[in-house]
C-alpha cells in the first residue's frame, strides 16, 4: 500500500482583502498539517480573491499576491506539505492565472491555466492569457525581492507535473476539466495519480450535480484521485461560491464538504491508496496500450517520498452517498449565507424589506429568517468568527449573544408594510403575522397621505387630476397612479433604512432589500424605481415557480407556517381599487401566466432563440392545445413587452445569480436595451409559417403529440426532446 493523506478546502475569501486571505490560507494550511495531510489545495486565485475583476488589471494587486506568497514561503507553512495557491502572476507582457506549486519553502513549479473561462458570469479572458505552450516547461525568474528573500533564482513555468519518489501530482485548473480533452486524460496516460483542481465556482440551483460528475467521470475509467477546492460566500459581488470541495477516487466520492456555510475556513480531509490507482489502471487494456504511445508531457523531479506504508492506524476514506440539497434548500441557504457575507462585510446593522404579504417579499423574509437561524446554530457550534460578527452587528453587550434568531431577527431585520387604499386587510395580515413568526420589528404605514400630496401637487401644476381606468380614466392615467405608489415606497424604504437606526440609537444604517424574482424582470413586470430598486436583491434570479415551492418548503422547514397561507394567495400588486367586479391579478396584468414566462426565459436564455425559433419550438411544445397562430401571438407578445421593457435591466438591483436565465445586464445577459419592438422582420416571418401551416393543422397536431421534432431551422426539436423531464427542459 502507498497511503496519502490529502486535503482540500472551502475558503471564504473576499476580493482584494489580502489580509483577510491570507489569513484564511495560513488556517487551512495550519489544519492540514495538523491531521497530518501531506497534499493542501486550495481554490482558484485565492490570494487576491476570484471576483477581482478589473483590479487584475492593476499591477498593485499582482505585486501583494507576491507579498503574501513570500509571507507563507518565510514561515514554515510548506514544510512538509505540497501546497498548491491560487494567484496572478505575470510573464513578460502576459498575465496569467496560476497556481503555484509550493513545497518545504521553495516554490516547485508555477502552472499557468491553459483554457480560460469565459461564458455566463465569466470574463477570464479580459484580464488573463491562456498558456499556449504545451510541449515544454520555461524558466520563470522571479522577482528580485522574492528571489532574494527565497534564494532561488527561477522555476519552472507550464503545463507539467511533479514526479515524487512514490507518485507523480498534477494541477488542472476549472474550467479546464469541463473543456472537450481536458488536461486530466493525458496526464493519467503518463502517471500522474493525485489531481489538484482549484476552482471558483458559483451557485446555480441544480447545478452541483453537473459538477460532481465531471469529477467522478474523470476517474472512473482512468483511475486517480481528484481533489476539488472551491470558494465559499460572497466575495463582493452577485456571486454565491458554493464550495463542496470534495475528494474523488476511481469514480467515487470519499470525502465532501459542506455546499452552503457560514464558516470561513473548512477543510476537508481523505485517507487515501494509490495502489487502488495503480491496480485500476492495470486492468483495464485501452489504458495500458494508450499509455503504451501516450504524448510525453514535462515534470519536474522534487526527490521526496509523500507517501506512508501500510498502517492500521492509518484508516481509508470509504466512498460516501453524494449530499445534494433540494432545489428549496438552495434557495434558503445559498441566499441566506450571501446575505450574511454581505451583511457583516458592508459594514451596515441590518436590513429593511417592504414586505408586501405577497410570496416575492414573503420569500426574501424568509430567507432572512433563514439566516438568523443559521448565525444562532452556528455559534451553537463554536464558530468564534460568526460569533463575533454577531455581537457586533446586533449590538450586544456584557458577553451577550444570539441564543435566539427571533431575538436576534428583532435586532438586526425591518419590516415595513406600506399599505394604500388599494391594499387588503389579507395582505397587511400576512405580513405582520410573517413578522411576528420571524421577529422581525414591524412597522404599518399608510402612503395615502403622500400620494394625495403629490396628485393635488401634480393638479395645481397642470389643471388635471388623473383617475384609474376602473373609475374611467385611460390606461396611461392608470399606470401612472400605480407608479406613484410605488415610486413611494421605495423613496419611503430608503428614507426608513437610514433613519431608523438613528431614532432606536443604534449605530450604522439598513440595507433596503429588494423582492422582485427573475420573471417579473424578464417581463419588465415592475416600475422602474419602485420596491425593486433596493441595495442587494436575494430573489432576482430565481423563479416564481421555484419561489412558490420554496414558500411550502419553508412553512414546514424553517417554522413560518404563515407562508403556506401566502403562497397560495393569488399574485396581485395591490396598486388598482379593489372593486366587487374586479380585482387587479398579476398574470392578468401581464398578459401571460409565471409558467409561461419561465418557458420564455430558458427558451431565450439557455437554447439562445429569437422569436422564430422560439416560436417553432413552442409550436411542438404546446401544438396540441393552441394553434400556430394563438402561439405566434404569444410569442410576440412576450417579445414585444420584453424589448419595451428591456431598458429597465439596465438599472436592476444587484441580485444573487440563481438562475440560469437570468437577464440581469451587467455581466450575464449582455443585450441592448433599446429595440425596435415591431420586430417587423421576424414577426412577419412568423405569420408567413402560420399561413403554411394552417393548411396542415392536423398533420402538425399529430406531430406534436407524437413528440416528432422538427426539420431545419435554428434550436428545433429542443422543446420536444425536453418537455418529457421538466428538470431537463422547462
Amino acid at each position: 500500500m502507498r497511503l496519502l493523506k490529502v486535503a482540500t478546502c472551502n475558503l471564504n475569501q473576499w476580493a482584494m482583502d489580502f489580509d483577510c486571505n491570507l489569513k484564511h490560507i495560513k488556517d487551512s494550511i495550519t489544519r492540514a498539517k495538523e491531521v497530518g495531510a501531506v497534499i493542501r489545495l486550495g481554490p482558484e486565485l485565492e490570494i487576491t480573491g476570484y471576483g477581482c475583476e478589473d483590479h487584475f488589471l492593476e499591477l498593485d494587486t499582482v505585486n501583494h499576491a507576491w507579498e503574501c506568497l513570500k509571507e507563507i514561503l518565510l514561515g514554515d507553512w510548506t514544510d512538509g506539505i505540497l501546497c498548491s495557491i491560487g494567484m496572478p502572476i505575470i510573464r513578460g507582457s502576459e498575465r496569467y492565472n496560476c497556481q503555484v506549486l509550493c513545497f518545504n519553502r521553495k516554490i516547485v513549479m508555477i502552472r499557468p491555466k491553459m483554457w480560460l473561462a469565459n461564458d455566463g458570469n465569466y470574463r477570464e479572458l479580459r484580464w488573463f492569457t491562456t498558456w499556449k505552450q504545451k510541449d515544454q516547461l520555461v524558466e520563470f525568474q522571479l522577482p528580485p525581492e522574492i528571489s532574494e528573500a527565497l534564494s532561488q533564482t527561477s522555476v519552472p513555468f507550464g503545463y507539467g507535473y511533479i514526479q515524487f519518489l512514490d507518485t507523480a501530482v498534477a494541477a488542472e485548473i476549472c474550467e479546464e476539466l469541463f473543456t472537450p480533452n481536458p488536461p486530466h486524460t493525458e496526464l493519467a496516460l503518463n502517471g500522474v495519480e493525485v489531481f489538484l483542481n482549484a476552482s471558483g465556482s458559483h451557485h446555480q440551483l441544480r447545478k452541483l450535480d453537473l459538477r460532481l460528475r465531471a469529477f467522478i467521470g474523470a476517474t472512473h475509467t482512468r483511475g486517480g484521485v481528484y481533489m476539488y477546492s472551491n470558494h465559499q460566500g460572497c466575495d463582493g459581488a452577485r456571486l454565491y461560491y458554493d464550495g463542496c470541495s470534495c475528494v474523488v477516487v476511481n469514480g467515487e466520492v470519499v470525502a465532501q464538504g459542506s455546499q452552503f456555510s457560514l464558516k470561513d475556513v473548512e477543510v476537508v480531509v481523505a485517507q487515501v491508496d494509490l495502489d487502488a490507482v495503480a491496480s485500476l489502471r492495470g486492468s483495464i487494456s485501452s489504458f495500458q496500450e494508450q499509455a503504451s504511445c501516450k504524448t510525453k508531457v514535462s515534470s519536474v523531479a522534487v526527490p521526496y517520498n509523500i507517501c506512508k506504508p501500510f498502517n492500521l492506524k492509518m484508516l481509508l476514506s470509504s466512498p460516501q452517498k453524494i449530499m445534494y440539497h433540494s432545489p428549496e434548500e438552495e434557495i434558503a441557504f445559498g441566499p441566506g449565507c450571501w446575505l450574511w457575507d454581505y451583511l457583516r462585510r458592508s459594514g451596515a446593522s441590518g436590513f429593511l424589506l417592504p414586505l408586501s404579504g405577497g410570496a416575492d417579499s414573503s420569500s426574501v423574509a424568509a430567507i432572512v429568517g433563514c439566516m438568523c437561524q443559521l448565525v444562532v446554530k452556528e455559534i451553537a457550534n463554536g464558530d468564534e468568527q460568526v460569533k463575533a460578527d454577531a455581537i457586533r452587528i446586533g449590538n450586544y453587550t456584557d458577553g451577550k449573544f444570539p441564543t435566539d434568531s427571533k431575538e436576534f431577527a428583532k435586532r438586526i431585520f425591518y419590516t415595513v408594510y406600506m399599505g394604500s387604499e388599494n391594499s387588503s386587510e389579507a395582505t397587511k395580515t400576512r405580513a405582520k403575522v410573517l413578522a411576528d413568526e420571524i421577529g422581525s420589528w414591524h412597522l404599518d404605514v399608510c402612503i395615502d397621505g403622500v400620494v394625495s400630496s403629490l396628485l393635488s401637487l401634480f393638479q395645481t401644476v397642470t389643471g388635471k387630476r388623473p383617475r384609474y381606468k376602473v373609475d374611467g380614466g385611460s390606461s396611461v392615467e392608470n399606470l401612472g397612479l400605480q407608479n406613484i405608489q410605488a415610486r413611494i415606497r421605495m423613496v419611503l424604504a430608503f428614507m426608513l433604512a437610514s433613519l431608523l437606526p438613528w431614532v432606536h440609537n443604534k449605530k450604522g444604517f439598513y440595507l433596503v432589500l429588494g423582492s422582485s424574482n427573475v420573471d417579473e424582470a424578464l417581463r419588465g413586470y415592475l416600475t422602474k424605481y419602485d420596491c425593486s430598486a433596493a441595495d442587494i436583491n436575494p430573489i432576482g434570479s430565481i423563479s416564481k415557480q421555484d419561489l412558490r415551492t420554496f414558500l411550502r418548503w419553508a412553512a414546514n422547514h424553517l417554522g413560518y407556517s404563515s407562508l403556506a397561507e401566502i403562497e397560495a394567495a393569488p399574485p396581485t400588486a395591490e396598486l388598482e381599487p379593489i372593486r366587487s367586479n374586479y380585482s387587479q391579478l398579476d398574470e392578468v396584468d401581464m398578459g401571460m401566466t409565471y409558467e409561461e414566462l419561465s418557458v420564455y426565459g430558458r427558451l431565450r436564455k439557455i437554447f439562445r432563440c429569437g422569436p422564430v425559433s422560439m416560436f417553432k419550438n413552442l409550436c411542438y411544445k404546446w401544438g396540441a392545445t393552441l394553434t400556430p397562430s394563438e402561439v405566434a401571438d404569444k410569442v410576440k407578445h412576450f417579445f414585444k413587452y420584453y424589448s419595451i421593457n428591456r431598458h429597465k435591466m439596465t438599472v436592476l438591483t444587484p441580485s444573487y445569480h440563481a438562475e440560469s436565465y437570468s437577464p440581469e445586464d451587467n455581466r450575464f445577459d449582455l443585450r441592448q436595451f433599446l429595440y425596435n419592438a415591431r420586430w417587423p422582420y421576424q414577426f412577419r416571418k412568423m405569420d408567413e409559417l402560420v399561413q403554411e401551416m394552417n393548411g396542415d393543422t392536423v398533420a402538425f397536431k399529430e406531430t406534436g403529440e407524437d413528440g416528432g421534432t422538427a426539420a431545419g431551422g435554428g434550436g428545433m426539436g429542443v422543446v420536444a426532446a425536453a418537455s418529457g423531464n421538466p428538470k431537463a427542459g422547462f
